[in-house]
C-alpha cells in the first residue's frame, strides 16, 4: 500500500471522484461540489489564513495511474488548537474501501503526517466547524444526509477505526421531529406569549434575502460568543463569518429565518433551511445550470427543513427566552405558508448540551443520527 500527497490538479480530480464510485449505489450520500474541494485544495477559503492542510491518496502501488483506494484530507487548526489547548491533528474526507490494509496505511499515513509537524494525536473527522459538519456517522444510515451539513459515511467505518485504537471524544446528534405531532406543552406557549406581550424581547421575521442579509452580520457576532468553546468547534475570524453568511444565504429562506432581540439587541437565532438533497444528489457534485435550477425548484416545493443553528445567549434563556425560541421552532416546522413539511431535522447538536437535549426530547422530538468524533494518540517518532 501506498498513500502520497496529492500536489497535482489530476491527482485532485481523483481525489474528488473516489467518494463518488464508493457510494455509486448508496441513496443516502450526498456529494460535496467539486469547486469546493478545488477550492479547498487552492487555499481558496479564509480558514486556510490559519490553517494547514495536505491531501492524502492512497492506491495499491506507486503507479499514479492505480486506482485510489482510500483518501483522506490533514489539517493543523491553529485557532482551534489554542481554544482548546491541544496539539491536534484533525482529519477530514476521510474514505476508504472495506479493507484493513488500506485502512491502516491510512492511519499510519495519518499520524506521520501529525508526528511531523509535531502534533500529538488525531482528532476527526473535523473540519470548518460551522460550514461543514463533523463526526463519523455511526447510528442512523437508513437515512438520507442533510444535504452537505453532516457527513455520511458507510456502516464499516467505525469498525476499522476502533480495531486501529481510536476512541470517542464525543458525539453530535441529529434529531428529527414530526410538525404534525410536534406540540409545546400548554405553560411553555403561555410563557412564551407573556414574553411577546412584554415587548423586550422580540422576533425578527423577514420577507426578503435583502432583509435577511442585513440581519446575518449582526446573529454572526453571536457564533463565537454562544458557540467558539463547544468541542466541535473554534473561534471563527471575521472572514470566516463573513464567508458563511454568503453560504448559507444561498439556502436561506427569509420566511424561515427567524432572530431573537432584546431590547434592540440580538442574542438569539432560529436557522431553518428547505432540504434540498435530492437536488445535490442527482447534480453529483457539479454545479452547472441545471444543477442550480433543480436546487431551486426544490427549494421552494421542499418536504423538509434543516434545522441548522438554534441558540440564545444564556442569560436571556431563563428569562423567557427558551420559551420563546421553542415556540418559534414550533411555528417554523409547522408553517403555514407555500411549505407543508413532512419532517424536521436538527443537526449538529452536542451531546453536551443537555438542557436543550431533554427539552427537545419532552417536546417529542426523536435522536435520529449520531455523528462521532473520534481521537487518537500518535506515538512520537
Amino acid at each position: 500500500m501506498v498513500v502520497e500527497q496529492i500536489e497535482t490538479v489530476r491527482e485532485l480530480r481523483r481525489f474528488i471522484e473516489f467518494p463518488k464510485q464508493l457510494y455509486a449505489s448508496t441513496p443516502q450520500w450526498v456529494p460535496l461540489f467539486d469547486l469546493d474541494y478545488r477550492g479547498f485544495f487552492r487555499g481558496r477559503h479564509p480558514f486556510f489564513h490559519h490553517a494547514h492542510c495536505s491531501f492524502l491518496l492512497a492506491r495499491s502501488d506507486r503507479d499514479p495511474l492505480a486506482p485510489p483506494l482510500g483518501r483522506v484530507m490533514m489539517i493543523e487548526n491553529e485557532r482551534y488548537n489554542a481554544q482548546h489547548r491541544r496539539r491536534a491533528a484533525h482529519f477530514y474526507f476521510l474514505d476508504f474501501v472495506d479493507d484493513p490494509r488500506v485502512a491502516d496505511a491510512l492511519f499510519e499515513a495519518m499520524a506521520r503526517w501529525a508526528d511531523s509537524r509535531g502534533l500529538s494525536e488525531l482528532l476527526g473527522p473535523l473540519f470548518t466547524g460551522a460550514s461543514l459538519g463533523g463526526g463519523l456517522l455511526v447510528k442512523g444510515f437508513e437515512h438520507a444526509a442533510a444535504m452537505t451539513m453532516m457527513p455520511y459515511n458507510h456502516a464499516y467505518y467505525a469498525g476499522h477505526y476502533e480495531r486501529a485504537g481510536f476512541l470517542k471524544h464525543f458525539d453530535l446528534y441529529s434529531l428529527f421531529i414530526d410538525p404534525r405531532s410536534y406540540e409545546l406543552p400548554e405553560k411553555v406557549e403561555r410563557l412564551a406569549d407573556l414574553v411577546r406581550r412584554r415587548g423586550r424581547m422580540q422576533v425578527l421575521e423577514f420577507t426578503s434575502k435583502a432583509e435577511l442579509r442585513r440581519a446575518a452580520r449582526r446573529v454572526a457576532a453571536l457564533y463565537n460568543p454562544t458557540l467558539a468553546d463547544h468541542s466541535e468547534n473554534y473561534p471563527l475570524t471575521d472572514d470566516e463569518l463573513e464567508r458563511i453568511i454568503k453560504d448559507l444565504l444561498q439556502l436561506a429562506r427569509p420566511d424561515l429565518e427567524k432572530v431573537i432581540t432584546y431590547d434592540g439587541e440580538v442574542v438569539g437565532y432560529l436557522l431553518g433551511f428547505p432540504d434540498v438533497t435530492g437536488a445535490l444528489r442527482r447534480g453529483a457534485g457539479r454545479l452547472t445550470p441545471t444543477t442550480l435550477l433543480r436546487v431551486m425548484h426544490e427549494s421552494r416545493h421542499a418536504r423538509r427543513i434543516i434545522l441548522n443553528g438554534m441558540g440564545i445567549l444564556e442569560r436571556y434563556q431563563r428569562i423567557g427566552g427558551n420559551a420563546l425560541i421553542y415556540s418559534e421552532l414550533a411555528r417554523t416546522v409547522k408553517h403555514t405558508g407555500s411549505y407543508r413539511f413532512d419532517q424536521a431535522e436538527m443537526v449538529q447538536i452536542n451531546e453536551s448540551t443537555d438542557l436543550m437535549l431533554a427539552d427537545l426530547r419532552k417536546l417529542g422530538a426523536d435522536v435520529a443520527k449520531i455523528h462521532r468524533v473520534y481521537r487518537a494518540d500518535v506515538r512520537r517518532g
